[in-house]
């Protein structure tokens, strides 16, 4: 009975020292610090050396010249995860830090993993379901650690920075790719294939009672039976089950510098933002959006209800949404069209609870002018519009093929990294095609994460004879990235790579003329012109004074008409090619 007695309390105080030994820097100081990268990287490594069905990965390298991190959960202990679909089990992908002075899900992703893996028994869901997670998505700012960068944050004591290593914002960098972070996650999104993808962050645009705010994939652009399960049920079960555990989220308070107690547009997410890039997968995607002045703890600890939330829902729905992302994908491949241009409806709501504050714009003593004022002392609790309606505004006919000169290897570079399948002609060939010439475009003024935007992109058609030369790329869109060809290809799309500037070297002509040469030959060019084209000219000439009054711009306009005018100039390198059939 001793010998019993002892044993015993040997396994009684080597659990109590294992659970003691797991806590977390966030738990051990009361709530108010996050970790380190290589803190979290030693905390990682402990659960996956104790715990069977954890496993660490290293998956690719980040611009900080440290690798990419990505923790497994599986209780079926299969890791590898260029097979692990085989299971059927679905995935959902967890990402934090993305701005890393946002570092909630951090310490919610260690405390809930663990408690996976020492209480599974209490979680039989876990079996259904694969949890994968980057402890860290933007290492470098991990790396510039801080206590002041996040002026409107009430903690933890120190934090991450926002930009990366190269200072580019991680949450607009899904469809360009300019970092090394993008390039390993999307190599892990390709393999993993997610159901649901979530991101977590801290918002700082408004004020209000609601530690926790949401974004989901927009409905409307997620499109399919996927967005009406997202819309119609998903969410509401998301938020309903957060309501259980005593939270009270809102859909993210999408307004800045004004009131929010009038309602709000949902918040667009542009394919260059995670929940809109996995849209283009097919992938309903969350983001989660605690409230930066409210204390470090209580966020860490919605976020943690939010998470196990999600994993429980996926699990517990997953052959409904698999289902749903199956038909959904069968009809994408049969698509002859897809929208490339959306627009808020604002004769569609639906209303929303908001937890707030009543406002007022008094006038700053600093600054002399009204500024938007939230009164604390006076809570309000209303019914307000939420405009989550979007409606098509522009769309394309999808060609059968895109056909892309190997010249441009950035884009097919990431192209390839997105799983694109592409096949090389095997000789110099001579294709009838619709090319696009830009025939305008707007730039922003200021640059945006090492771009200067274009926007307002038009384009004219044409069918030309074109000669490709052998190792050009024929790209079928017959294939599940059918949506995301679309969407970087199509040069009036918003986020192509048109618009993030990859061909920014056809916008100036490279060949000219001296006027005092060229007028020489201008006269028998205009005559060997069409009679439309004449007319047209003299036409300009009448009614436009600035045309009439300049030497330069008469025979710029000849010289645009004639074969000496490059032929690359504003044409556009990417074709578009249709079988009769």
């Amino acid at each position: 009975m001793r010998s019993l007695t002892i044993v015993l309390l040997f396994h009684l105080s080597v659990s109590v020292y294992s659970q003691q030994n797991l806590q977390t820097k966030f738990e051990k100081s009361g709530g108010s610090e996050t970790v380190t990268n290589k803190e979290g990287i030693e905390y990682w490594t402990k659960l996956a050396n104790q715990f069977e069905q954890v496993s660490l990965l290293k998956m690719g390298l980040t611009d900080s010249g440290e690798p990419l991190h990505l923790i497994i959960y599986n209780t079926d202990k299969v890791f590898d995860i260029s097979n692990i679909h085989e299971s059927n089990k679905p995935v959902i992908l967890i990402n934090n830090a993305i701005h890393a002075g946002e570092p909630d899900g951090v310490d919610a992703s260690m405390m809930l993993i663990r408690n996976f893996a020492q209480n599974k028994s209490l979680y039989p869901y876990l079996k259904d379901i694969i949890i994968a997670i980057v402890p860290f998505y933007n290492i470098g700012g991990v790396l510039n650690r801080n206590n002041s960068s996040r002026v409107n944050q009430n903690g933890p004591e120190a934090y991450g920075f926002r930009g990366n290593a190269r200072n580019y914002d991680l949450n607009r960098d899904f469809i360009k790719m300019d970092s090394k972070n993008a390039f390993s996650l999307v190599e892990i999104i390709k393999q993993l294939d997610p159901e649901v993808f979530v991101d977590t962050h801290v918002t700082n645009g408004s004020d209000h009672q609601h530690v926790l705010t949401l974004i989901s994939t927009q409905h409307n652009k997620l499109g399919g039976q996927l967005g009406v399960y997202l819309e119609d049920t998903f969410e509401a079960e998301v938020f309903g089950s957060l309501r259980e555990k005593d939270r009270s989220p809102v859909v993210y308070v999408n307004v800045h510098g004004r009131s929010p107690n009038e309602g709000w547009v949902q918040f667009w997410d542009a394919a260059r933002y995670s929940s809109g890039y996995a849209a283009l997968k097919q992938t309903i995607g969350f983001i989660s959006e605690s409230h930066m002045w409210k204390p470090y703890k209580k966020r860490v600890e919605n976020t943690y209800d939010y998470l196990e939330v999600m994993v429980s829902l996926t699990a517990k729905n997953s052959a409904l949404i698999q289902e749903k992302r199956l038909i959904d994908r069968e009809q994408l491949l049969k698509a002859d069209s897809l929208p490339i241009a959306w627009e808020n409806n604002r004769e569609q709501f639906r209303m929303v609870t908001l937890k707030g504050f009543e406002t007022s714009n008094p006038v700053n003593d600093l600054t002399g002018n009204p500024l938007l004022y939230y009164n604390r002392e006076e809570p309000i609790e209303k019914e307000v519009p939420f405009y989550n309606e979007y409606d098509v505004s522009a769309k394309v006919k999808v060609p059968d093929y895109y056909i892309i000169p190997k010249v441009w290897a950035k884009v097919i570079e990431r192209l390839s990294a997105n799983g694109v399948n592409m096949i090389a002609l095997q000789k110099d060939s001579t294709i009838e095609v619709e090319t696009y010439t830009i025939s305008d475009y707007q730039t922003v003024s200021a640059a945006y994460e090492g771009h200067y935007l274009h926007y307002s992109t038009k384009t004219t058609v044409e069918l030309k004879q074109i000669t490709f030369r052998k190792g050009d790329l024929i790209v079928p869109t017959k294939q599940l990235a059918k949506r995301y060809l679309v969407e970087v290809l199509e040069p009036s799309s918003q986020d192509s790579f048109f618009n993030w500037n990859f061909f920014d070297t056809i916008l100036q002509q490279k060949e000219g003329f001296s006027d005092y040469v060229f007028a020489e030959k201008a006269p028998a060019i205009l005559k060997s012109l069409s009679i439309e084209q004449r007319e047209e000219f003299k036409a300009m000439k009448h009614s436009d004074s600035e045309f009439a009054k300049s030497n330069f711009r008469q025979l710029d306009w000849i010289y645009k008409k004639s074969t000496h005018y490059e032929a690359t100039h504003l044409s556009y390198p990417i074709y578009r090619y249709s079988s009769n059939e």
